[in-house]
């Protein structure tokens, strides 16, 4: 899977523009200010359907203009196919192949896409439920036919949820917790079960590139799942001996909604031990470790955006990134200074740059 361009009309800063990709690594150079983060948004945008910057889509039209629009065209490794995302007057319209679509995930011809950049240091020092909603994505990714496993826990989490909130109220019947507690164990292990086997593939990757990039010291990730239960009987033991505060809350207390993805270095959490330099490096050790893992999981490489990644990073450490970067699967380095990209200067990188909202393609590698 290869993305070949994109086009943006009225997306953040761009009027109307268009780059080019090349099969391998891309870097887009260019002063502050001038456009690379959105880019690297709108590529992101174009492939997944949402952005990694805002939740609010509003931000992403031109001031001034009624609606943006992001297309991307790639090439499935049999034809091309074109992915559109448009946003405006609070509606969001997407298509595939010029076909209406409800979800790009629901697409198989849709490549994998990481994303590195500074705000996502959350995803390390953020509450836990950025790990998990990120694990369950790296989940769908790496078994598609496992992706409603966590919509189907919710869903009976709600349902218990409700019934829990009549019981506080001393509306309804404490009977009808059986059937719910039987349903949420069974979905409470299913994800459970998932959730630790991509943990298990995470694990020893995250750890060599960690040590390659130079984070001191023993790295390593941890699952660590609510439930110690092996069984839905044992499950919904653990349920019973929590009923009286769930009771006082009105609310579940305990499952898989309250997991914990652990980034460690030598046993102490990086979230509150961790500097912000070596929470940067846990971020794109997470991320490269997904990206190989993919690979040899999937047989497909994700794109790769990283932005503003070189700047903290010494020579050596620039020099290992850019040739893991540089093997297969494509990747897009936004920087301000080209120089800080080892071989970003060669005939084998595509090179853009970006200068008030305008995309001068320089290079464009085979």
């Amino acid at each position: 899977m290869r993305v070949l361009s994109v086009e943006m009309r009225d997306f953040r800063g761009y009027t109307r523009a268009s780059a080019r990709l090349g099969a391998g690594l891309t870097v887009v150079h260019g002063p502050n200010g001038a456009g690379k983060s959105n880019l690297l948004e709108a590529l992101y945008y174009g492939c997944t359907g949402r952005s990694p910057r805002t939740r609010n889509e509003r931000e992403l039209v031109r001031f001034g203009a009624q609606a943006a629009r992001v297309t991307v065209r790639l090439h499935d490794g049999e034809r091309e196919r074109e992915l559109t995302v448009a946003y405006g007057g609070g509606e969001k319209r997407i298509t595939a192949d010029g076909a209406p679509v409800e979800r790009l995930i629901d697409i198989a011809a849709r490549p994998l896409v990481s994303v590195f950049q500074p705000d996502r240091l959350e995803l390390v020092k953020g509450a836990p439920a950025l790990r998990r909603s990120h694990l369950d994505q790296l989940i769908a990714a790496l078994w598609p036919a496992r992706a409603h496993t966590r919509s189907e826990y919710e869903r009976v989490l709600a349902q218990r949820n409700a019934l829990l909130a009549r019981l506080r109220s001393s509306r309804g019947s404490q009977a009808a917790l059986d059937t719910w507690d039987r349903e949420l164990a069974r979905s409470a292990l299913a994800l459970t079960a998932d959730r630790a086997a991509a943990a298990a593939l995470l694990a020893e990757p995250f750890r060599q590139r960690a040590g390659e990039l130079g984070l001191a010291g023993a790295v390593t990730l941890e699952y660590r799942p609510r439930s110690r239960a092996d069984d839905e009987q044992q499950f919904v033991a653990e349920l019973r001996e929590r009923l009286p505060s769930d009771l006082e809350r009105g609310y579940s207390g305990h499952g898989p909604h309250r997991d914990e993805l652990a980034l460690l270095r030598d046993g102490r959490e990086l979230r509150t031990y961790g500097s912000q330099g070596e929470q940067r490096l846990a971020l794109l050790a997470l991320l490269l470790s997904e990206r190989a893992v993919l690979a040899a999981e999937r047989r497909r490489t994700p794109l790769m955006l990283l932005d503003d990644v070189m700047s903290e990073l010494d020579a050596e450490r620039r020099r290992l990134l850019a040739s893991e970067l540089s093997g297969d699967g494509q990747s897009v380095i936004a920087t301000t200074d080209l120089a800080h990209v080892p071989g970003g200067g060669e005939s084998s990188v595509t090179r853009l740059r970006v200068s008030s909202g305008t995309i001068l393609q320089e290079a464009l590698a085979a």
